[in-house]
């Protein structure tokens, strides 16, 4: 939807479109490999960062307790891990998007189904060392970046804003339990890919159908050409998507961090 917006009317239309042309492993699971390696992979540097990040706000603003920064500060700390797990992102971006439109790619270029060619994660990683090199893995990386670190400066913002507001009075933030940690969560989702997936947009489309030039170039050539929709194409899977995603993020985050801690105690 975000690099082909005009052959599907809608998230429906597209589900309903990928299922009945190419099935549910090839179809609405495909590019499933490279998403969990690069959530795997985002996710393990992004929260470690994450945490060296919080420890250098703490000496910044003198804080004992990583507890004890504000919201602007966390989202500060978000907002440099996130430039460390863009280069763990990247690469496994550029997969997971390239086997996910592969049908619409090849849509472009030939009509005839039986000329259509199936390639795997690892034969399509094979295949762009080949033709550009390691360098062709990072292929949107500028633009990646660009998206992760004020998204994540977002994402923490929202998440520890939230919690803030459903702390009770003389509870902790650690406190609330799961249900207040999920929804802090979902927020922290939300506001991050509504703010931003036009740069989302610009990635993927960098990265399949080989666009280059700037991140604002791309978007206002986008904006003039199909308007502002297109830029927003896909953001309606994406939050349905997003929001039990994140929630369950960091549930499973702070109830690790807490097990870890009490286990290193």
């Amino acid at each position: 939807m975000q690099t082909f917006p005009n052959l599907y009317q809608g998230m429906a239309d597209c589900f309903r479109q990928t299922l009945m042309k190419e099935g549910i492993t090839k179809g609405l699971y495909a590019g499933t490999l490279p998403a969990v390696v690069a959530n795997v992979a985002e996710n393990s540097v992004l929260f470690a960062a994450y945490g060296t990040c919080q420890k250098a706000m703490m000496m910044l603003t003198k804080k004992e307790k990583s507890e004890d920064l504000s919201t602007l500060a966390n989202a500060s700390a978000g907002f440099f891990a996130a430039f460390f797990s863009s280069f763990t992102l990247c690469p496994t971006e550029l997969i997971k998007c390239q086997l996910q439109a592969m049908r619409e790619v090849q849509m472009q270029s030939i009509t005839n189904d039986s000329h259509r060619q199936t390639i795997g994660p690892w034969k399509l990683t094979q295949k762009i060392i080949q033709q550009e090199g390691v360098q062709g893995l990072f292929r949107g990386l500028g633009t990646t970046i660009a998206r992760e670190m004020p998204g994540y400066f977002l994402f923490f913002g929202g998440y520890e804003a939230t919690r803030d507001l459903l702390t009770p009075v003389g509870k902790t933030k650690d406190e609330i339990g799961p249900l207040r940690t999920m929804i802090s969560g979902a927020v922290g989702g939300i506001v991050f890919w509504i703010v931003i997936f036009p740069a989302d947009v610009v990635k993927s489309r960098i990265q399949v159908s080989r666009l280059t030039g700037s991140l604002l170039s791309i978007m206002v050539q986008i904006f003039r050409q199909e308007g502002y929709q297109a830029l927003y194409s896909g953001l309606q899977p994406t939050l349905v998507r997003t929001i039990p995603a994140t929630a369950t993020l960091f549930l499973l985050y702070e109830t690790t961090k807490k097990v870890l801690h009490e286990l290193c105690d």
